[in-house]
């Protein structure tokens, strides 16, 4: 993906190298949704339940989590984003502040078309550890998108795991990752999220996976229309940059993600969507740049 030189946005909030605010852990306190809470997240959780003897669908079922008390506002200025970086991690800052500038630009373009205002999301960098809106987050959750602050969050050591040990590396696959997070936003933006929790509420625990798995194939797909806009700008994308995509997409299945980390694999537990259904999702985005080839709830 040719990158450099492209607009970055200004809604990215730096706190690479600060101390987490204080407040809750991951286990007490309010309930807050967590089903998109790490693209790399589902590996981690289950390789903790087999080492600590935890149940990980109690993490990974798609509905709530108890988080601690609201956090204290930060003083972080939301647009804190240094200027210029150099040295890698630089530029992987710099590389996602571009594609969230371009999510920025098509979520803004669909969302003027049907008469309504996109609502930019801010994108927080984070090492290690960081409070968010929904409670304190370690890095070894992955990538999230937190709906109570309507931010995202990543640790940008996460892309070293999507290549080295996911197997999918490529600076479209890390791009993908960052579409994938704001497809998220636009679902709360939509009041799909909403929705979605209240029917989660309704019904059995292999039921309100189904539905996370709904949720996290319409952010593909979402993330798919990012990418259709990608490909329609000349020079953007270079040789490779799709098949990137869809190889970080496939390498996040449940089923690939499960067979990692126990040796097999359980479909009821799918709370983000099998290595096929991700392809499939991100592919049907990516071809029709419509989100109304998005309904993961009413198309199979």
């Amino acid at each position: 993906m040719r990158w450099q030189g492209r607009r970055q946005s200004e809604n990215v909030e730096d706190q690479r190298g600060r101390s987490p605010m204080g407040g809750g852990g991951m286990l007490g306190g309010r309930g807050v949704r967590v089903g998109g809470f790490g693209i790399g997240g589902t590996l981690i959780i289950l390789l903790l339940g087999l080492v600590f003897g935890f149940d990980p669908s109690i993490l990974l079922n798609g509905g709530y989590v108890d988080e601690g008390p609201a956090p204290r506002s930060s003083t972080v200025n939301p647009r804190s984003m240094p200027s210029a970086q150099s040295g890698a991690e630089g530029d992987l800052a710099n590389f996602v502040s571009v594609v969230l500038a371009e999510t920025e630009d098509v979520w803004g373009n669909i969302f003027s078309q049907s008469g309504r205002t996109y609502e930019e999301p801010v994108l927080v960098l984070f090492s290690d550890a960081v409070q968010s809106g929904c409670g304190s987050a370690s890095s070894t959750m992955g990538p999230f998108y937190c709906p109570a602050d309507r931010k995202l969050y990543i640790d940008l050591s996460f892309y070293r795991d999507l290549r080295s040990r996911m197997g999918a590396p490529g600076d479209f696959a890390q791009a993908y990752v960052v579409a994938h997070e704001v497809g998220h936003h636009v679902q709360n933006l939509l009041g799909v999220s909403r929705d979605v929790q209240a029917a989660q509420r309704q019904v059995s625990q292999s039921e309100a996976n189904a539905l996370s798995v709904r949720v996290e194939l319409q952010a593909d797909c979402f993330a798919g229309i990012w990418a259709h806009s990608m490909a329609q700008k000349q020079g953007v994308l270079e040789d490779g940059d799709i098949e990137e995509a869809l190889n970080a997409a496939s390498a996040v299945g449940d089923d690939r993600l499960q067979k990692q980390a126990t040796g097999r694999v359980t479909p009821d537990s799918f709370t983000h969507g099998s290595s096929a259904q991700r392809v499939q999702w991100f592919r049907r985005g990516l071809d029709s740049g419509s989100p109304n080839s998005c309904d993961t709830f009413g198309n199979g």
